[in-house]
């Protein structure tokens, strides 16, 4: 029996796949990071975050349904983001 996973691609709407997504978000706060991301294991492991999760097969899938990158697992990518919506004020 093959695993399905569920995803949401990059039009926000989820779809089935053979393969794990390889990036969590969080759905309200539309935050995505690296699946090993200390912030969020701390509030799964809580009991938290865990009906809000959401998964993408890529980062690209994830800036285009609307998501940012996290400040604490993803800081590069973060200030880049950051910088790019400052400018846009």
């Amino acid at each position: 029996m093959e695993n399905h996973y569920t995803l949401i691609g990059s039009d926000g709407l989820p779809y089935e796949s053979r393969r794990p997504g390889r990036f969590g978000g969080h759905r309200r706060t539309k935050i995505y990071g690296r699946l090993d991301c200390p912030g969020a294991r701390y509030w799964i492991s809580k009991g938290h975050y865990v009906k809000e999760r959401v998964f993408f097969a890529t980062e690209a899938d994830a800036v285009v349904a609307g998501y940012r990158p996290c400040a604490r697992c993803m800081r590069a990518e973060y200030e880049v983001w950051k910088s790019r919506s400052a400018g846009g004020r």
